[in-house]
């Protein structure tokens, strides 16, 4: 089992860009915000110290909705440990009802936020994803430092796996 637990990890890091595993820090992350499907402003500075995993995603991704249910699911298992998982929609805010309920849809319990198409890309890059392609997950310890990341969905295994790094 220990064994699966080890390769597992290093499959995470397989996953990362070349430029990408030099940078392992996620300042770019805390000094973004983003809009609330309540229209208000969240600045991610708040989220500093937690164990965080960043999921960006869109409504019309097919791999971003056959993950969401994983995430969901850790959300769940996870969140009494202080795990803050949060799903940022590349979408304009002007779609927020629309990403309000597709979350609904999709019994997300997590907090969904807007970044918009422009400055989600550019967070997305900023954290390790040259090509800006979707689904693209970041997990960050409490010291700020990405422990994975994962362009395209990422199993249950590997979410748990990185998971635990950082709880």
């Amino acid at each position: 089992m220990r064994a699966l637990g080890i390769a597992l990890l290093l499959a995470i890091t397989v996953f990362l860009p070349p430029s990408a595993a030099a940078d392992s820090g996620a300042m770019p992350f805390f000094a973004a915000s983003a809009i609330g499907v309540d229209s208000k402003p969240v600045s991610f500075d708040n989220l500093r110290g937690k164990p965080l995993v960043v999921n960006f995603w869109a409504r019309w991704c097919g791999p971003c909705r056959k993950e969401i249910p994983d995430l969901v699911e850790m959300d769940t298992k996870f969140k009494a440990k202080g795990l803050v998982i949060l799903g940022l929609a590349v979408e304009e805010p002007e779609h927020r009802e629309a990403v309000r309920d597709f979350a609904k849809a999709y019994d997300v319990d997590y907090r969904v936020l807007l970044t918009g198409t422009g400055k989600g890309v550019e967070l997305m890059k900023a954290l390790g994803n040259e090509k800006s392609g979707l689904p693209f997950t970041v997990v960050i310890d409490r010291n700020g430092k990405i422990v994975a990341r994962k362009l395209g969905a990422m199993s249950k295994a590997e979410m748990e796996a990185a998971i635990k790094l950082v709880l």
